[in-house]
């Protein structure tokens, strides 16, 4: 099992923490990771675009003019792509982006995100992260301590003031444990958790 330092909010290492393999020393399947965050991204998206073809606009029923003689190019209908309100060629419809994956495979990606992280030292646990009001100041100050510029910051549970205190830091994001997700990890290149998030994450995924 990896060992990783603790830090308190000061940036001085106050013990060590002996992580799970099963959640944090798995083989990186780097095709699961990639799946994830496409899958994730495909997600956010509508999908409702919408633009009428030629069979959709309205109008355009009568031949312009007849088909010889009159020194123009022939033409069918006044709707069609060229003309000015006419449809369009290729039209984007309604759709469905989502990229489905199983349960098995997005615990496996995470946990490979998870393991990158710690395999390029990236994974910095906080014996505690307890703010006592909502200063962004203060919440950069601690992550100066840490020599982090970037970060996804892992909490056990909702804390108001550290969420309000990172919220206006470039780069900073927080989530709780059970709303981390693989682009995020990946995203915010270092990972910063608390003692209690860590133990929580594997108790979940291990």
């Amino acid at each position: 099992m990896a060992n990783v330092s603790v830090y308190n909010m000061e940036g001085s290492e106050v013990g060590q923490m002996e992580l799970n393999d099963a959640v944090f020393g798995v083989e990186v399947n780097e095709h699961l990771v990639h799946l994830a965050v496409v899958s994730l991204l495909a997600g956010g998206r509508q999908g409702t675009q919408k633009a009428k073809t030629r069979s959709e606009v309205s109008g355009g029923g009568k031949k312009p003019w007849r088909q010889k003689g009159t020194g123009h190019a022939r033409q069918g209908s006044i709707r069609a792509p060229q003309w000015k309100g006419g449809g369009v060629v290729f039209a984007p419809v309604p759709r469905e982006y989502t990229v489905k994956m199983n349960k098995k495979e997005r615990r496996l990606a995470l946990k490979s995100a998870l393991t990158s992280r710690v395999q390029e030292n990236k994974l910095i646990v906080l014996d505690d992260l307890k703010l006592s009001e909502i200063k962004t100041k203060n919440m950069k100050a601690v992550l100066d301590a840490l020599k982090v510029d970037q970060a996804l910051i892992i909490l056990n549970e909702n804390d108001k003031n550290v969420v309000l205190s990172a919220r206006n830091i470039a780069n900073v994001k927080t989530a709780l444990t059970n709303t981390i997700n693989v682009y995020d990890i990946l995203k915010y290149g270092t990972v910063v958790a608390t003692k209690a998030a860590v133990e929580t994450i594997e108790e979940v995924y291990a």
